[in-house]
């Protein structure tokens, strides 16, 4: 199924608030905006880039506006799907047949619109990577092993995690030596602690 015939198909459901739904994407197709489907929803782009998207739900329909932290929102109407997580995206939401404020949801496109063309968005915050605190034991074997330094920092993220938590987690010295003792052929032949028992 086409991109065409998927949005038909979409937009001939018989389910709530599709007559709005409908009357939603009048007044969108009115724009310079492209549709498109994705994520099983209308969406609407502009060069290549999403601008606004339609969903229905149960007890509500509206329209998504993927950089809608950047609109002036003076009505203060738009909503935030989740409140402290949800940087960007923001939500023209609409319960009632009545509640479609043509001009109002005109003036949010053409800003939406303008904000594309002008290249504003909201960049996804990359997640911190954590580093990994090594055990002292570990550390000081590195600072003395350069093969072994070279050799932890070879393997990946969640092995050198592996290593370190291992180590750390004794209580007691001698333990924590053993531990590295017998890690350390491990690391310098490149294997995590327990690739062992994985794909057995």
């Amino acid at each position: 199924m086409d991109k065409k015939e998927k949005l038909e198909t979409y937009f001939a459901k018989d389910k709530p608030f599709m007559d709005q739904l409908r009357r939603l994407r009048e007044i969108i197709s009115a724009t310079e905006l492209e549709e498109d489907f994705k994520w099983n929803a209308p969406i609407y782009t502009i060069n290549g880039k999403n601008v606004v998207g339609l969903g229905v739900f149960k007890h509500h329909y509206g329209v998504w506006f993927f950089n809608g932290a950047l609109l002036k929102d003076a009505a203060g109407a738009l909503h935030n799907a989740q409140e402290g997580k949800t940087r960007a995206l923001r939500q023209l939401r609409y319960d009632k047949e009545h509640d479609i404020d043509e001009k109002l949801l005109g003036a949010y496109l053409a800003e939406a619109i303008t904000n594309q063309k002008m290249g504003r968005e909201i960049k996804p915050v990359k997640p911190i990577k954590k580093v990994t605190q090594l055990p002292g034991e570990l550390s000081r074997a590195m600072d003395a092993q350069e093969d072994l330094k070279q050799a932890f920092n070879n393997l990946t993220p969640g092995r050198q995690k592996e290593y370190a938590e291992h180590i750390a987690g004794a209580k007691q010295e001698a333990t924590r030596q053993r531990r590295l003792e017998k890690a350390i052929p491990l690391i310098l032949a490149g294997q995590g602690l327990h690739d062992k028992y994985k794909n057995c």
